[in-house]
């Protein structure tokens, strides 16, 4: 039963690994490296918060493999599975409840930018320099990885 439990546990470990390395991608797909940069007009600014996600999902895995070992120390056969499989989601659901106590809202702004074009495009992003209505900005990327930044004078 040992060679069991640490196979969960080599499982579970190379899950986070491999979760940790996975990035979303925010540049196109024709052109990899390259960025869209549009130069536009800033039409309303809007102050808020964002969530601190940053480490969504860590404490679920380490609370999930911690059930799990703790599961597997409870009685033997077909009952210590399910209190290993008990265990595991327990732990998951009570630690990504305490993450999410202690995960901090991040300020940021909804700044919506008239293009040349005239369509309104919104990007919310975390505070940064301080802008103004009629400020002439940058808009890099497109999608979530889209930013605004004020235009150097």
């Amino acid at each position: 039963m040992p060679n069991r439990f640490f196979s969960f546990a080599i499982a579970g470990a190379l899950a986070l690994i491999t979760g940790a390395c996975a990035t979303p991608g925010t540049q196109s797909a024709a052109q990899p490296g390259a960025m869209e940069i549009r130069q536009d007009v800033i039409e309303q600014i809007t102050t808020g918060t964002i969530s601190d996600n940053q480490h969504a999902g860590v404490g679920a895995v380490v609370g999930g493999l911690a059930g799990l070992g703790i599961g597997s120390l409870i009685g033997a056969g077909t009952g210590r599975d399910v209190a290993m499989v008990a265990g595991a989601l327990g732990g998951a659901l009570a630690v990504n409840e305490v993450q999410k106590k202690y995960d901090t809202p991040i300020p940021a702004q909804q700044i919506i930018v008239r293009v040349r074009s005239g369509v309104l495009v919104q990007v919310t992003q975390p505070a940064g320099p301080n802008m103004v209505v009629g400020e002439k900005v940058y808009i890099e990327g497109n999608g979530e990885g889209a930013r605004v930044v004020p235009q150097a004078n």
